[in-house]
């Protein structure tokens, strides 16, 4: 068995594949100050409930964007599975996809993780986008090439901005659509904003990033908010919920 581990800022999902089937997969709150042996016992408890024998883990992946999860993480693996982890970056990669970045180590790993993932099932040009902490636009050529992206402050980063800045504005929840655009009142017209605006916010990204491409690249979309803004999107094709997992298991596919 295969164990992927993709760490977020806000998000850690856990994965294990058989036979290149996902057959578990869990979303946890990330840890940045955990020890190995604290999350061992939180992985073994998660492993205990679907009776799932971590004996069979064969390979581990990690992608991760927070730098202090490294050591916790690596201490796990080693002294719980017995096992040394692939790290994901631009240079594990580089076989796989070229990194056009500037500097390619400034890219995370999840976006790369999902740039594999992508163009590996769809062999085409792409801009992939993230719905998580930040929400990020990844750009793929068709020839397979990481060209670059942008970066914005995610859905929820946003909206907690708002409603700590603004005394007056009620905390809202913004897991689904008002009906209308034009809010009747402060509650619908926060949620219209949030969500009705990072819906045309992707459309104006996209349409940008397209025409600067010279090409119609497919759109996909990711993350937790991901089936939100894409019922709301002009432009997103298709919502990947499992893309980062995918891609762990396609990179140690072809490199482990």
């Amino acid at each position: 068995m295969l164990l992927v581990i993709d760490v977020g800022n806000t998000n850690t999902v856990i994965g294990v594949y058989e036979s290149n089937i996902l057959k578990y997969d869990w979303r946890i709150r990330t840890i940045r100050d955990a020890t190995a042996d604290e999350f061992n016992v939180l992985a073994n408890s998660l492993f205990l409930d679907k009776g799932m024998d971590r004996e069979k883990i064969e390979k581990i992946v990690i992608s991760s964007v927070v730098p202090s999860a490294v050591p916790i993480l690596n201490a796990f693996c080693e002294r719980y599975l017995d096992l040394t982890p692939l790290w994901i970056n631009s240079e594990s990669v580089k076989k796989l996809m070229p990194i056009l970045y500037n500097n390619p180590n400034e890219v995370g790993a999840d976006r790369i993780v999902n740039a594999v993932a992508a163009y590996q099932k769809y062999k085409t040009s792409l801009i992939i986008i993230d719905f998580g902490t930040a929400t990020t636009f990844d750009v793929i050529s068709e020839k397979g090439e990481y060209l670059g992206g942008a970066i914005v402050p995610g859905v929820m980063i946003s909206s907690d901005a708002l409603f700590q800045k603004a005394s007056r504005l009620p905390r809202v929840e913004i897991f689904k659509a008002p009906e209308e655009v034009i809010g009747k009142d402060t509650i619908e017209s926060i949620k219209s904003g949030i969500i009705h605006g990072n819906a045309s916010m992707v459309d104006g990204m996209v349409e940008r990033i397209s025409k600067e491409m010279g090409s119609s690249p497919r759109i996909l979309a990711t993350g937790g908010l991901a089936p939100l803004i894409a019922d709301l999107s002009n432009t997103i094709e298709k919502v990947e919920q499992s893309l980062t997992l995918d891609g762990l298991k396609i990179i140690s596919n072809e490199i482990l």
